[in-house]
């Protein structure tokens, strides 16, 4: 298994940076993913990993191995793109054999490696068919076999699901998940598809401009993001301004428009008397009464309204005052919709008021 590691690497195409000053380790065995907006710099990453393109400065290493300024065929990547680009005239099993002819692997080790692989990715009863022949899912599959076959030091994905429908995809999701893992493989995998990211990494990190906004496991980013650009790319939140009434042990108070709110996920330096915004996802809202909890803390009276029902979710806007929250209701029981609104109340736990370090 491999370690991958950016020491300072620094990519720029004219005055436009797209990867900057970049320090990074990714541990062997790791499925890793890079996720961003558009123009992040996360598929130049990876294309600067798989030596498609040559940093400006700063260096790569395979663990000891600095692989820098070694061309693709010597760096032993092996690259999934979005297109799979499969030979239409190969049947599945000459598909996945072709990297191997290329590098010249005797015939009884090909077929050995070739069988392995095909049982891997689980397509036995389909090795001889042509990729015309084959769902989506499962041209997705002989991309990766022809990818895992050659053994590759690291498995590089480029958003491999995106030609797949929704449902294909959930179903891939696992498929890719245990696949890695089953190789043992160090894989990297470029997304700006949240929930694919969420559901199937080990860590991840999220990119912006260029540079590392935060690294950590799944959990991590969506529950405690390090500041307002992960918050609000990790999926929806509310965002409340406050200033800190005081702060002790990993509490603040905080006052906001919603009155004093109670947060047991702050920073520790926090100043009395500092402004501060407030991440509070509209999922860990509950509706309703509050049970065996004193009342008062982290409970809001006020009203539902446009709420758009999804069958196991209800997505209310609730109002208290002159302000508003997005709450999401789990097995709603409560619907307001054209133009009704229904009076309730509203609580969160201490632990899912998030003050943000910017």
């Amino acid at each position: 298994m491999t370690k991958i590691r950016f020491d300072h690497l620094h990519k720029q195409f004219g005055t436009l940076v797209a990867v900057d000053q970049l320090e990074l380790t990714i541990e062997p065995g790791e499925i890793f993913f890079l996720l961003g907006p558009s123009g992040c710099g996360k598929s130049t990453l990876l294309r600067l990993i798989a030596g498609l393109h040559t940093p400006t400065s700063g260096r790569i290493f395979f663990n000891d191995r600095d692989v820098t300024s070694l061309t693709t065929d010597k760096r032993n990547a092996a690259m999934c793109f979005q297109s799979y680009a499969l030979w239409p005239h190969m049947n599945v099993r000459e598909n996945i054999r072709f990297g191997l002819d290329v590098r010249k692997i005797p015939d009884s080790e090909a077929k050995a490696r070739v069988d392995e692989a095909i049982a891997l990715v689980q397509l036995q009863k389909f090795a001889d068919r042509k990729p015309n022949e084959l769902s989506g899912g499962q041209q997705q599959r002989v991309a990766l076999a022809r990818a895992l076959v050659v053994r590759p030091d690291c498995l590089l994905l480029d958003e491999p699901l995106s030609n797949l429908d929704a449902k294909l995809r959930l179903e891939m999701r696992t498929e890719i998940r245990r696949i890695c893992k089953s190789s043992g493989l160090t894989a990297i995998y470029v997304t700006h598809d949240q929930k694919e990211a969420l559901s199937i990494a080990d860590r991840m990190a999220v990119l912006n401009q260029g540079r590392v906004e935060q690294v950590g496991r799944p959990q991590e980013l969506y529950l405690r993001p390090a500041n307002r650009f992960v918050a609000n790319f990790m999926g929806e939140t509310n965002f409340i301004e406050g200033t800190v009434i005081r702060s002790a042990g990993g509490q603040a108070w905080i006052r906001t428009a919603f009155g004093e709110l109670v947060s047991s996920s702050a920073p520790q330096a926090l100043v009395d008397g500092s402004p501060v915004t407030i991440s509070l996802r509209p999922e860990s809202i509950r509706v309703g009464n509050r049970p065996g909890q004193p009342s008062h803390q982290n409970t809001l009276g006020g009203e539902l309204h446009d709420t758009i029902y999804l069958g196991e979710v209800a997505q209310h806007a609730f109002t208290s005052g002159t302000s508003e929250l997005r709450v999401f209701e789990m097995n709603p029981r409560i619907v307001a919709r054209d133009n009704t609104r229904a009076a309730a109340s509203v609580w969160f736990e201490p632990e899912d008021v998030v003050v943000l370090r910017s």
